[in-house]
């Protein structure tokens, strides 16, 4: 049996948002090495067919649906199996608190705050892959890291590979974090041709596999914007250090800049697998089907500075970060109503970020300290956003 954290027993894991690219692909690394993990809990938002099937592949003891309504058809699909089946928010949150040592955070949005918090005071190992939960509440969560002693592992490729080559010991010798972006399938298209592009051509990535929300982040370069918010929450690194780079290929996965002149990047193939896989073994590696990088093969590695004209997201995320309180609350809870809006033909493509920043501009900003704050903050600029929305983007 495969000894994990040293100790000759499964590592008991929990993975919240099972069924999306996330947790499906977290789901495939344990299935490559099954005695080394046993599965605790499973949720999704309402895809109960595929939740059945990975809870009963698995094992798991604990099966949760956040939509109540489709209580029954998950109670009848695990009729007999003897696993655990519930619904509804409330036992998303009872799913975090189960007895697991390792929780992939992986629900998207910020739905995924409170069962994430649930999982960090536990003072468990947390794999996040929720960008929103930092972007949202980024002080409360690290205060609570700090309090209970939970291990946060970033997921996104990004975090993940500026966390592998970050020296946290002598971090006063970190001049600069360098996120690098794709720049999304619109990177050389005109502000008028974005402004006729669907839904469909803005959730095909041209690098990622990846869900329908995020991939609309990354056409607006939103995901940037939020990937810098958490990045200075992770890192502990003020906002004035964090740049930007648009990198087409998505091999160099971020880097990070030494006051001696040196910087130390980790690259890769574009798989979500390698990320997943650095936190799902840590603190050691493990085997993961990535393809492996030739970069004889590349030949070429390309990189440009990002146009915040055309891709205005992750300078509404800067300046929310500069405003600080509750700025990038809103900012995250306006996007995604917009996002969810132009991928239901509501509104044009260009129009997300002018939803987000007339929120920013209406919306009142003040301090938060609890997680209340945080709702109240969040529900206040959906409704601002909603307002917007109901009388166009170009009007607002």
């Amino acid at each position: 049996m495969t000894v994990q954290g040293g100790r000759g027993e499964p590592k008991r894991v929990t993975i919240l948002g099972s069924t999306g690219s996330v947790g499906s692909n977290t789901i495939d690394l344990i299935e490559r090495n099954r005695d080394a993990y046993a599965v605790e809990a499973l949720t999704a938002n309402g895809n109960v067919a595929l939740l059945a099937e990975q809870a009963k592949r698995l094992r798991a003891r604990f099966a949760v649906v956040a939509d109540e309504s489709r209580y029954r058809a998950l109670k009848e699909a695990l009729g007999g199996t003897g696993i655990e089946t519930a619904a509804g928010p409330d036992a998303i949150v009872e799913a975090a608190a189960r007895p697991a040592e390792w929780v992939m955070a992986a629900i998207v949005g910020a739905a995924g705050l409170a069962p994430t918090l649930t999982a960090v005071r536990r003072g468990v190992v947390v794999a996040l892959a929720n960008k929103e939960v930092l972007v949202c509440a980024g002080q409360i969560v690290m205060a609570e890291i700090r309090r209970s002693g939970a291990v946060l592992l970033p997921v996104d490729s990004e975090h993940s590979a500026i966390y592998q080559v970050f020296d946290f010991d002598q971090r006063e010798q970190v001049e600069r974090v360098i996120l690098t972006a794709s720049g999304g399938p619109f990177r050389t298209r005109s502000r008028e041709e974005m402004a006729r592009v669907t839904p469909a051509q803005a959730v095909a990535h041209p690098n990622w596999s990846m869900g329908a929300k995020i991939s609309v982040d990354s056409a607006t370069m939103m995901n940037k914007g939020l990937e810098l918010i958490e990045a200075h929450h992770l890192f502990d690194i003020s906002e004035d250090r964090l740049d930007i780079l648009v990198h087409p290929q998505s091999i160099v996965h971020s880097m990070v800049a030494y006051i001696d002149g040196s910087v130390l990047a980790q690259l890769g193939t574009p798989d979500m697998r390698t990320p997943i896989a650095y936190a799902l073994g840590w603190p050691r590696r493990i085997d993961a089907p990535s393809a492996r990088l030739d970069l004889g093969k590349i030949a070429q590695l390309t990189f440009e500075a990002p146009d915040f004209i055309r891709f205005p997201g992750p300078m509404l995320a800067r300046r929310s970060l500069q405003t600080g309180g509750a700025a990038p609350t809103i900012l995250n809870a306006a996007n995604e109503v917009a996002v969810e809006a132009f991928l239901n033909g509501q509104i044009g493509f260009l129009d997300i970020a002018r939803i987000v920043e007339r929120t920013l501009e209406r919306a009142p900003v003040q301090p938060f300290a609890t997680l209340e704050d945080v709702h109240e903050a969040d529900s206040t600029a959906r409704r601002i956003a909603g307002e917007l929305l109901s009388v166009g983007a170009e009007s607002a």
